[in-house]
């Protein structure tokens, strides 16, 4: 029987992420214009600095809600119209807002896009925000926080954040607010957040695909004429660890067959100077299917089906999480290997082997990531929100390859704290109480679900 060997893989691919032109309109608007004439389609996006980080206290997940609600009508149209006159021109809306920003985008056929996009225009600068609709998304809302409590998964999420960031600090809600929260909305409150937030000088325009940066800045100042203008501060963020001694949750779900992990603690912004090594660092950990704690939890040990480790980056320092789910017998044991693993990755250099691991797949993926206008968009959004350096998408793959198996080791020591480890077991703690406290891994507490 003749066997073949794997292909090896050829050389990497030259990659040239396209060119761009960043101004400031006169409105106060940035327009940042990617023309990429291989198709004749354009995406326009445009990122307001109206994220969850904006919310006022005790108003958790107005942003989601003001963005949500967007679409819902204009002086001119209602919602069901709106949505009617985008597909007409052969395209739909998207709006939405996460921790740094608020956005709408289209992806529409160059000769659509001048109406596409004044009514996109129209849309942003004149919501009405329905009393109906405003209730609607808010029970919405509310009907996924309740489904998410009953699920353990969602429950681990939202925990782990509850646990490991004080409670001032807008990290430990969910960035689209709580029950509590999300009930004591209003319309006014929507409203309110919307004149203040969505500004001219808090928003950015972004367009890619098949038109001219002249076009585009043109296309901009008819189409946004409207747009208040001005830039409201952004609220202080508070970002503070709950402790840093290390604790063990345990919320408790008798009778779950099963136990969802989740084990950090607070990360880093992602501007900060060691985004690359932490990166590569990340993905030898956990980042990969490859990882070293996916191999030893689901392959070496067979305690699960998957189990990662990530940093949540954001503006602030967003949460390092490992995260995976057991059967209840075996959740000491997952733990221990998961500290393992944590330990062994600061105490010793990483082979070549998994070097090269990391960084070929980081480098190789990274183009595929940008093959169309949208995707570009978003990328150029990325830059804008967190103000990374102009040059950062073309000296991307330079980076990754500069990282080092020391320098891997280095951010593994700086910015990985088994010491403070934050540990939170969604399960039925009368049957994995016991092996948890014989770990010995931090302060142990009890918490009904």
């Amino acid at each position: 029987m003749v066997t073949s060997l794997r292909p090896k893989p050829g050389p990497t691919r030259s990659y040239h992420f396209p060119d761009f032109h960043d101004e400031m309109l006169q409105s106060g608007i940035r327009l940042v214009t990617a023309p990429v004439a291989k198709l004749p389609v354009v995406t326009v996006m445009v990122v307001v600095d109206a994220g969850s980080t904006n919310d006022p206290t005790g108003k958790e997940g107005v942003a989601a809600l003001t963005a949500g609600t967007l679409l819902e009508g204009t002086p001119q149209f209602d919602g069901a119209e709106l949505a009617e006159k985008f597909e007409q021109l052969g395209t739909s809306v998207e709006s939405g807002a996460d921790w740094d920003s608020a956005f709408m985008k289209i992806t529409v056929l160059s000769g659509q896009l001048e109406e596409a996009t004044k009514l996109l225009g129209e849309v942003i600068s004149s919501p009405i925000f329905p009393e109906r609709e405003v209730e609607r998304a808010k029970a919405e809302r509310l009907a996924e926080i309740l489904q998410l409590e009953m699920e353990p998964r969602g429950l681990a999420d939202e925990k782990f954040s509850e646990f490991l960031y004080t409670d001032e600090s807008r990290y430990s809600k969910p960035d689209e607010g709580s029950t509590a929260s999300v009930s004591a909305l209003s319309r006014k409150d929507v409203e309110e957040f919307y004149k203040s937030r969505y500004r001219a000088g808090a928003t950015t325009v972004i367009i890619t695909g098949d038109i001219s940066t002249d076009d585009a800045r043109a296309l901009i100042t008819r189409s946004f004429q409207r747009w208040p203008s001005g830039v409201t501060p952004n609220r202080p963020l508070i970002v503070a660890a709950r402790t840093t001694r290390k604790s063990v949750h345990i919320v408790d779900k008798p009778e779950a067959p099963q136990s969802e992990l989740r084990a950090g603690h607070v990360g880093l912004p992602r501007k900060h100077p060691d985004f690359f090594p932490t990166l590569v660092m990340n993905a030898v950990l956990g980042g990969l299917f490859g990882s070293r704690i996916n191999l030893n939890l689901r392959e070496a040990h067979g305690y699960t089906y998957g189990a990662s480790s990530f940093y949540d980056w954001r503006r602030g320092p967003g949460p390092f999480v490992i995260s995976t789910a057991v059967q209840s017998e075996v959740t000491a044991p997952a733990l221990r290997e998961i500290l393992l693993e944590l330990n062994r990755i600061r105490g010793e250099r990483i082979s070549e082997e998994e070097l090269l691991l990391a960084r070929d797949y980081l480098e190789g993926v990274f183009p595929i990531r940008y093959e169309t206008t949208a995707a570009i968009a978003s990328a150029l959004a990325t830059l804008v929100i967190y103000d990374l350096p102009e040059d950062y998408f073309e000296s991307y793959r330079k980076n990754i390859r500069g990282v080092s198996a020391e320098s891997v080791l280095e951010a593994a020591k700086t910015h990985l704290h088994p010491d403070q480890l934050q540990t939170i077991v969604v399960g039925d703690a009368r049957t994995i109480r016991a092996s948890i406290s014989e770990l010995s891994i931090g302060d142990l507490h009890v918490h009904s679900s």
